[in-house]
């Protein structure tokens, strides 16, 4: 893999079709004369002090990438306006002059500092300007000079010597700063530790995958060369082969094996590359395989943007299912019917990260008493990340091997109010909101959802929080529950939004039994959702939760308990015990509601007289209307 020839930035979606390179420095440091004598090729005899934007020639790199140069004026009147042009430069040149240090201290004393302080995080590259008028007496090597300030200020791409009076090195100058552009050491290498990153590393192994056919774990001559023409439309010749791998084998024996180039020898090469300077092999790689400047899949690749009302949510298909049910077996290296810690890292070591090492999904499903996710977790994890975020959810299956259309896993359900028209519904995930006053026991019941010991300790929920699982229904039926739970600080704004219940399949009050003022708070909460679901459209099944079933009732409990559940047509209160283990079928209590939608909608009193008054209209209105036809 000799990596020829360089990415065109024009030819892929993934990559900067522009570049805009912004020149700064002190005054006098020749910033003027380098773009001029780049841009035409001749060095000025008289140089305005600031010039109007310059565009180089496309032919005079090999990338033919558009560069528009930017001069800026250093005077303190015109700070602002440099400010504004370097936040919106692709990369930034920096100048200081040969012949007087003073300007070389101030890249260190102010310039690099003032990009750091206005959040510029782009290329930088030093340019010594007027190197005909340097004494050549006091002459010391530039990586002398500029090792230092380069330790301290990672952002230096490069440090270039230069004369536009001379025409030494002027259009390198602008080459480098291009290049940095269209093939960042950033996203690749790490210049403190001199290793690949994380993600590089993720993104070739999951290409190193792609390219071995015969999944040996080598890249065979044959899948090298198969590898060389679709990134650099050239083949290997035999002797070149040869000459890879000898040099990976020399530094590195367990780079190749029998079979042929290992991933170990892939991802040396790649570092071999970058730390020789040759960005644009490793970047080409990445971008025929659709890697964009984050090393993560262009947008092409991935799934389009899903049209879909409020009231529809996004599952996974059947074929999706079956796929990660292949890549769980894959993965579960020691046969237990788990994976751990180590095994679900290596699921996601193709991604850029894994997806569920933070919220919402971190901890959201049952884990055996080792920690390891059985399958039924293992699918209910991916059934949450697909409701949430179907597009993350996509990107992450073509990540672990999904080569099948991106659309082809996922599929809108029915709209939920068709559901309660039809009175059932066909959907395989439901979503539960969780409501409840503090201390309800709301907490205790999602972690008793997916197994967790019951704690006396009481942690206030401050912001909202999931957990996932698979319900066994009567029949053998599996369907996936989410909890979310909403704290109840955060109800009233929620409230506000007209679609907050359009994704609710069913929601569940939750108070203590044994408290009068909790079972007050819950009854007022159960009247703001379904007053909101009334006027919304988005009515939603509700069922009340008496938690703390092994603590007394308070004396009026029962009779409060059946007048407001008969009030309002639903179905009476369920006691249950997290302390005690006692769940009394909740979780398919639950199910069973969601599943048909047209039972157990709460009706409040304005509701109710809102309906009576639109069939008293609709009842004048056939009336009126039988009037009008009388012959």
């Amino acid at each position: 893999m000799p990596g020829g020839g360089s990415s065109t930035a024009n030819s892929n979606s993934t990559t900067t079709t522009s570049v805009r390179i912004v020149v700064a420095g002190d005054h006098g440091t020749g910033k003027s004369s380098l773009i001029i004598t780049a841009a035409a090729e001749a060095f000025p005899a008289n140089v305005p002090p600031v010039l109007p934007p310059t565009r180089l020639p496309e032919d005079m790199f090999p990338d033919r990438v558009p560069v528009t140069v930017i001069d800026t004026s250093s005077s303190l009147e015109n700070r602002g306006k440099l400010a504004d042009e370097l936040k919106r430069a692709d990369a930034v040149v920096l100048t200081y002059a040969c012949d007087q240090p003073s300007t070389l201290e101030r890249l260190s004393t102010f310039w690099l500092p003032e990009l750091r302080r206005l959040e510029v995080k782009v290329p930088v590259i030093v340019a010594g300007c007027k190197l005909d008028l340097r004494d050549e007496q006091q002459a010391i090597s530039l990586e002398q000079v500029m090792s230092p300030i380069m330790q301290q200020f990672r952002e230096i791409e490069t440090c270039i010597e230069c004369s536009a009076y001379k025409h030494i090195q002027i259009p390198e100058v602008f080459y480098y700063a291009q290049k940095a552009v269209l093939h960042p050491t950033a996203p690749l290498f790490d210049q403190e530790a001199q290793t690949l990153k994380p993600r590089c590393v993720r993104a070739l192994k999951r290409i190193f995958i792609l390219c071995d056919h015969d999944r040996d774990g080598a890249l065979s001559d044959a899948e090298l060369n198969d590898f060389q023409v679709k990134c650099f439309n050239a083949p290997l010749q035999p002797s070149e082969i040869v000459g890879v791998k000898r040099v990976v084998q020399e530094k590195l024996p367990e780079g190749v094996h029998e079979n042929g180039l290992t991933l170990t020898g892939f991802l040396f090469l790649h570092a071999l590359f970058i730390e020789k300077g040759r960005l644009e092999t490793t970047w080409t790689v990445l971008r025929k395989f659709g890697y964009n400047n984050d090393i993560r899949l262009g947008d092409d690749q991935l799934l389009p943007p899903i049209k879909r009302t409020p009231d529809q949510s996004v599952e996974l298909t059947s074929e999706a299912v079956e796929f990660l049910r292949g890549v769980f077996s894959l993965f579960d290296i020691d046969g237990d019917g788990a994976l751990n810690a180590h095994e679900l890292e290596d699921v996601f070591s193709t991604a850029p990260e894994s997806p569920w090492s933070e919220a919402p999904y971190a901890n959201a499903a049952e884990k055996n008493a080792l920690g390891g996710l059985s399958l039924d977790g293992f699918l209910a994890e991916w059934a949450l990340m697909t409701l949430l975020d179907p597009v993350l959810s996509v990107e992450n299956l073509i990540y672990i091997g999904y080569a099948g259309d991106p659309s082809s896993a996922v599929r809108v359900t029915r709209r939920r109010r068709i559901d309660r028209k039809k009175q059932q519904s066909d959907r395989n995930v439901f979503q539960c909101f969780v409501f409840g006053p503090k201390e309800a026991g709301k907490s205790s019941l999602l972690h008793a959802f997916v197994g967790r010991p019951f704690s006396e300790a009481h942690t206030p929920t401050t912001e909202e929080r999931y957990t996932v699982n698979v319900v066994d229904q009567p029949g053998g039926a599996k369907k996936t529950l989410i909890l979310r739970e909403i704290p109840e600080d955060a109800i009233a704004n929620f409230l506000t939004h007209k679609d907050a219940l359009a994704s609710c399949d069913i929601a569940v009050f939750v108070h203590d039994s044994s408290s009068e003022s909790s079972w007050k708070r819950a009854t007022e909460l159960l009247v703001q959702v379904a007053s909101h679901g009334e006027s919304s459209g988005y009515e939603v099944p509700c069922l009340i939760v008496a938690a703390k079933d092994d603590l007394d009732p308070y004396p009026t409990a029962i009779q409060d308990l059946t007048r407001v559940s008969q009030d309002m047509g639903i179905e009476a209160p369920i006691p249950i015990s997290t302390k005690l283990g006692d769940f009394n079928n909740i979780f398919r209590r639950i199910v069973r509601a969601a599943e048909h939608p047209h039972l157990s909608i709460p009706e409040t009193e304005a509701g109710r007289t809102r309906k009576h008054y639109q069939r008293l209209l609709n009842r004048s209105l056939m009336v009126v209307s039988g009037i009008v036809n009388l012959p």
